[in-house]
């Protein structure tokens, strides 16, 4: 019996790809030069999808193929993926939760870290010879005992904010509803609420309409000239137009964000700018965790084709 075929969107690290290689027959879109030919040629017999989060599925690739079955995808966010294609058509999707969280919430924590201190800076300021030139660097703002606030307290939110604990922050969050596993900190229903008592406010919520631009001028401008906005969530999340004239004014004090509209062709605004720290979509980019996503979604393929329930199903 051969191997089933599946439709592979973006490229995957070489340890994943042979292995992926080795239980299916792959189809690599992401190589085709004429991406509309290789897919109207190789659909017809397409399976599944395995795919990357910022990548996803459109309705026009989901159409392209009228076998498919299962939509596996590289990473924790799918809100690239067609869901309404999909229910239409029965096709199941799943992701990657989990295995990344606490990765995605270390760096967020560190990119607080890291542009409060001043750190990229400093680091300037010795290797120029500005130390020894002109002295001390310039003070920056201390992060211990200060206020944050998590919008979103899923997965990745509640890790973050089990790390600013140890900071001795003051917390609070805002999502649908109070969490009963977060007794300890403050529940602010209303996100410009949240956003005016913080310090630090980090963006932690999966992508959804419901979501599009939750931070946008109100929240903003609630958080002020001395906040940080901290975005290791989605691009989305954030009007990225209202983000870009606040810190070019002062409105907010500064940003450190991990996504971007567009990316990696992010709005050149951004290179302009000394008070933002930028990423590049890496939250979860360490070797352990990249390997326990790749693993993870074949499982799922894997799980599929066998006739087993899936590990982490979306739909």
């Amino acid at each position: 019996m051969s191997n089933p075929e599946i439709l592979q969107v973006g490229p995957y690290p070489e340890w994943d790809q042979a292995p992926l290689n080795a239980a299916f027959t792959v189809h690599q879109y992401f190589d085709a030069a004429d991406k509309t030919a290789f897919l109207a040629s190789v659909g017809p017999t397409v399976r599944a999808i395995a795919t990357r989060g910022e990548l996803g599925a459109d309705r026009a690739m989901i159409e392209a193929c009228p076998e498919l079955e299962l939509i596996s995808v590289y990473g924790v966010g799918f809100d690239a993926v067609d869901l309404s294609a999909c229910r239409e058509r029965g096709i199941r999707v799943t992701n990657t939760p989990d295995v990344l969280t606490k990765d995605v919430a270390d760096l967020g924590v560190a990119m607080m870290l890291c542009l409060s201190r001043g750190m990229i800076g400093a680091e300037s300021w010795v290797k120029d010879g500005s130390w020894g030139a002109k002295g001390l660097y310039p003070l920056k703002r201390r992060v211990w005992g200060r206020r944050a606030g998590v919008l979103g307290l899923g997965r990745i939110g509640y890790e973050v904010a089990k790390r600013l604990q140890g900071f001795d922050m003051q917390i609070a969050y805002s999502d649908v509803a109070a969490k009963d596993f977060a007794s300890g900190w403050e529940f602010v229903a209303d996100p410009v609420t949240l956003a005016a008592r913080s310090d630090f406010l980090f963006v932690t919520l999966a992508a959804s309409a419901a979501t599009r631009h939750i931070v946008g001028r109100d929240v903003i401008a609630a958080l002020g000239g001395e906040g940080m906005l901290i975005n290791i969530s989605r691009a989305s999340n954030i009007d990225e137009e209202a983000l870009l004239e606040a810190l070019e004014s002062g409105l907010l004090g500064s940003a450190a964000l991990d996504v971007f509209e567009g990316e990696p062709a992010l709005n050149p605004r951004f290179l302009a700018l000394d008070n933002v720290l930028l990423q590049p979509h890496h939250a979860s980019g360490t070797i352990e965790t990249r390997k326990a996503m790749g693993q993870l979604l074949r499982d799922n393929l894997t799980a599929h084709f066998s006739g087993q329930p899936l590990l982490t199903p979306v739909l």
